[in-house]
């Protein structure tokens, strides 16, 4: 780091990135990242890292600011492949900055947090979700960013939409975007934020987890890490959402297209036999879900966030679902494929 204010900068946001990942109802699994700008260079969260983990490990990689906004100007697809403007000396480990590094950069506050917060998903999934936030926002500075694939795409969606003292974005699909001079502000705006755009979740009886042991039986599959994962299969509103397509790009990465539900009477075989794919988490109507015995945790922790986004959605509201070209684009993604091994293989 430049200087011991820096420093002690960047200890206070690893303490704050690791409050915020502790948090499912804030960020969940490798999503989200948090940065720094010390003089010419930005330090950010490392693709395929966890924020929970900013204060046991390494996970903030050195990134040169300059070139990387030429490229972003310039529409240079060198922009989609961050990892090309680290600073080597300071990466000794070699670890890919976040996917979303441009959004940090182009971002002229010191600080800035990028969260999957659901309450803010839940608003940027529905078809008035930009009316919505522009009721509950009144005062802030502001601007809603339509959705865009993360890298390249989103930072140019972002440049035609930033003004002056701009320092929220919500993304469509996507998320939150909080930035501020200081982390201690960052965290200030972030909870003023995340109150305003709060909803309540509708309420569930609690799942059949005796039933679901015996669908689980020797099928391969299992329950969720979390009960409250079960969410979105108990709601008929919440599996009616889930069921008809993908809300946001996490979900795509780590749980593939959609939800699949089980149908009536229909057993772990029978809904793999119908669907003629094993999917990452079957919902069974009235009972709860079943995880497939190898989903990682990061398909754990974004089949929980399902239950807590599709929980918070207006019944009532149109939604934007992403495309099926949108969803093949992220699934075939270089640096999501990435992020992915990492997964795998339990770090991300």
């Amino acid at each position: 780091m430049a200087t011991q204010a820096d420093a002690q900068e960047l200890a206070a946001l690893r303490a704050l990135s690791a409050s915020i990942g502790r948090s499912p109802h804030l960020t969940q699994a490798a999503g989200g990242n948090t940065s720094l700008k010390a003089g010419d260079t930005l330090w950010i969260k490392a693709s395929g890292t966890w924020l929970k983990d900013a204060l046991t490990d390494d996970i903030m990689v050195p990134v040169a600011m300059a070139p990387l906004l030429r490229a972003v100007e310039q529409r240079d697809r060198a922009a989609d492949q961050p990892q090309g403007f680290t600073i080597a000396a300071l990466n000794p480990r070699g670890l890919r900055p976040s996917i979303e590094t441009t959004v940090h950069a182009l971002m002229p506050q010191r600080v800035v947090l990028h969260v999957h917060c659901v309450d803010t998903i839940s608003l940027a999934v529905q078809a008035d979700g930009e009316a919505e936030a522009a009721r509950r926002l009144d005062g802030i500075e502001w601007a809603y960013v339509p959705y865009f694939r993360p890298g390249l795409p989103l930072a140019r969606g972002i440049a035609e939409k930033l003004r002056p003292d701009v320092d929220v974005l919500i993304l469509a699909n996507h998320g939150l975007v909080v930035a501020a001079e200081t982390v201690a502000g960052a965290e200030l705006l972030l909870r003023r934020v995340r109150s305003l755009l709060a909803r309540p979740a509708r309420t569930t009886a609690p799942p059949d987890i005796a039933a679901l042991t015996t669908l689980a039986g020797d099928s391969g599959y299992r329950l969720p890490a979390d009960v409250e994962a079960h969410a979105v299969a108990l709601d008929p509103e919440s599996r009616r959402m889930a069921e008809a397509g993908s809300l946001y790009p996490d979900h795509v990465i780590f749980l593939g297209q959609g939800s699949a539900v089980a149908g009536s009477g229909e057993t772990v075989a029978d809904t793999i036999a119908r669907l003629d794919t094993a999917p990452a988490a079957i919902l069974f109507p009235g009972a709860g879900v079943l995880m497939r015995g190898d989903a990682s945790a990061g398909a754990d922790a974004m089949q929980r966030c399902l239950a807590d986004v599709t929980a918070r959605i207006d019944v009532a509201a149109r939604l934007n679902y992403l495309t099926a070209a949108e969803n093949d684009e992220l699934v075939n993604w270089d640096a999501e494929q990435y992020r992915q091994k990492l997964n795998a293989a339990g770090g991300a």
